[in-house]
């Protein structure tokens, strides 16, 4: 049984804002909220300069027991709702895939907003000349049909110690990728867009020819998420 993500709800306001932020700041601003781990550990960008975000839709896998039988690895993605980020567990290995263009080609038809596996992705290159915001732990060319099967969608995932639940908010691109629980979503965009214009205003002072040290003291580099962009002059 596959469960649709429960939220957050992203408004157009709140996508927007979003596709103008990237994964250091909103760790920076999940940093200020103290909150549980955020990094989801080891996953790397395999379209170089692609971005994805939205409500997780998570997928496990496990190991087959060997019966005889062909068995396909997956049917799940005609069940992923359009926006959605299919978050993929197979405990992180590299033994076989999990993910390839045949499901590149469903997601990108169903308007998907991209892919996060624990564990390897193959077609790399078709992937890429489509554009599809693909990452992943491991690459490999081994297909995980008689090697894996579907545990389960719909359910916690443990990426080596960050819990994603379905719904929460999922944001990759070429720094790795993040999860952010769907009650923090407004919260952390506020503190993140905090962050950059505390940053920008540090550089800008710096290129100015301020000392570095001397503009992250003026401008409040060690609690960059408490600026309220009252007034960008400096």
């Amino acid at each position: 049984m596959t469960t649709a993500p429960a939220g957050p709800f992203l408004d157009g306001a709140l996508r927007a804002r979003l596709a103008r932020l990237d994964t250091a700041a909103l760790s920076d601003a999940m940093d200020s909220l103290r909150a549980a781990p955020c990094v989801l550990p080891g996953i790397a960008a395999r379209v170089p300069g692609t971005v994805a975000f939205g409500p997780a839709f998570t997928v496990r896998y496990r190991t087959l027991e060997e019966d005889g039988a062909f068995h396909n690895a997956a049917n799940y993605i005609d069940d992923v709702p359009p926006g959605a980020v299919v978050v993929v567990d197979n405990g992180g290995t590299g033994a076989c895939t999990n993910w390839g263009s045949l499901l590149t080609s469903v997601a990108l038809r169903r308007g998907v907003a991209g892919t996060v596996v624990h564990g390897a992705v193959r077609d790399v290159r078709e992937t890429r000349e489509a554009g599809y915001p693909l990452f992943s732990s491991a690459v490999t060319m081994v297909s995980g049909k008689n090697r894996v099967v579907l545990d389960r969608t719909g359910t916690a995932l443990d990426i080596a110690g960050t819990v994603v639940d379905p719904g929460d908010l999922v944001f990759a691109d070429d720094n790795g990728a993040l999860r952010i629980p769907a009650g923090l979503v407004e919260e952390v965009v506020r503190r993140a867009e905090a962050v950059e214009r505390t940053e920008r205003r540090i550089r800008e002072a710096a290129l100015e020819g301020t000392r570095l040290d001397e503009a992250r003291a003026r401008f409040g580099y060690a609690r960059p998420w408490e600026d309220e962009g009252h007034d960008d002059a400096h």
